[in-house]
């Protein structure tokens, strides 16, 4: 995120980052990402560590307490990840933990603080940049999933909240984007019914085909790669869980050269209604979240204007999706 939350002061940051052994002498707010808050600690002799504190109210799930149990299952799935030297894994406290609870609203983790090159979300890759990319997934969905790993669903997480909005009995509170969200989605709530039939549709026909899940990481997006020494590595796993690996491939394959390098690597054909599903997903997902944000009292800050330009081109994505 970019703003740093006005509720969490840098003392108790450096104090509960004792649990991981740190002695902190800095803890600097890092106004990076989208969703997280990011600090970089500082300790004696220079070393520095990079912070997370994951805004529970903002992972899609229903309550902080799920989204917190989610949370630590995925970040425990990558620490036993890290074997692979592509999976930038969260460090373990010394109860062995990869995520503390801070406060009731935010989660806390840590990781190894990497001086690499950040991916670009708005350039597109180029065909060698997305083979890289294809050929770590393939890597990771031949991994046997560990015991932790969540096994996830197609459902949403959050589509209680997208059908009581479409139906006009979602309560909404003040906030400069409310009024804007509520009126968005009611003009496109005609739309917005037919894209969850499909997509629940195509949910159906996934689930009578079958195929085996595999390990995936979720958002494999140029935001969540980061090059290093000549390496490309996978950050920011906290939506790993075993899945069909379209999951995962929907956002990088994009041609069907693309594809048949995947199967090669990977020994599995990717299902082109599965890419679909989880094309779609994305927006709906995206949807229901940036509604469930605007409903609750906020302010107009970078961040909101963020999510607010998220909603509306995740809606223009399904509005103007081929049928």
């Amino acid at each position: 995120m970019r703003s740093r939350p006005e509720d969490v002061h840098e003392s108790r940051l450096t104090r509960a980052l004792n649990a991981w052994g740190i002695q902190a002498t800095e803890v600097a707010y890092a106004p990076v990402g989208f969703g997280d808050h990011h600090w970089v600690a500082t300790g004696a002799g220079g070393r520095r560590w990079f912070v997370t504190l994951a805004d529970l109210a903002l992972k899609g799930h229903p309550d902080t307490g799920s989204a917190l149990q989610a949370l630590r299952a995925a970040m425990d799935t990558a620490a036993a990840l890290r074997h692979l030297e592509f999976v930038v894994a969260p460090l373990k406290t010394a109860e062995g933990e990869t995520v503390r609870p801070f406060g009731t609203r935010y989660a806390l983790s840590v990781f190894p603080f990497l001086d690499g090159t950040p991916g670009d979300y708005d350039r597109p890759r180029t065909p060698a940049e997305r083979g890289t990319v294809l050929d770590l997934l393939a890597e990771l969905h031949r991994q046997p999933p560990p015991v932790m790993a969540p096994v996830l669903d197609t459902g949403l997480a959050l589509r209680g909240v997208l059908d009581r909005a479409l139906d006009g009995a979602l309560p909404w509170a003040d906030g400069p984007f409310a009024g804007p969200a509520r009126a968005l989605i009611a003009d496109h709530a005609a739309t917005l019914r037919r894209c969850l039939a499909e997509f629940d549709q195509l949910a159906a026909d996934l689930a009578e085909r079958g195929g085996p899940p595999v390990l995936t990481h979720g958002e494999p997006h140029p935001g969540n790669l980061l090059g290093l020494d000549g390496r490309l590595l996978l950050i920011d796993w906290d939506t790993a869980g075993v899945a069909p690996p379209e999951r995962d491939l929907w956002s990088v394959a994009e041609t069907p050269a693309d594809l048949a390098r995947y199967a090669e690597a990977a020994g599995r054909a990717p299902d082109p209604s599965a890419l679909d599903l989880y094309r779609m997903r994305w927006d709906l997902d995206e949807v229901s979240i940036y509604v469930d944000w605007f409903r609750t009292p906020h302010t107009r800050s970078s961040d909101t204007q963020e999510a607010w330009d998220g909603l509306l081109e995740s809606v223009a994505n399904l509005v103007n999706a081929p049928r």
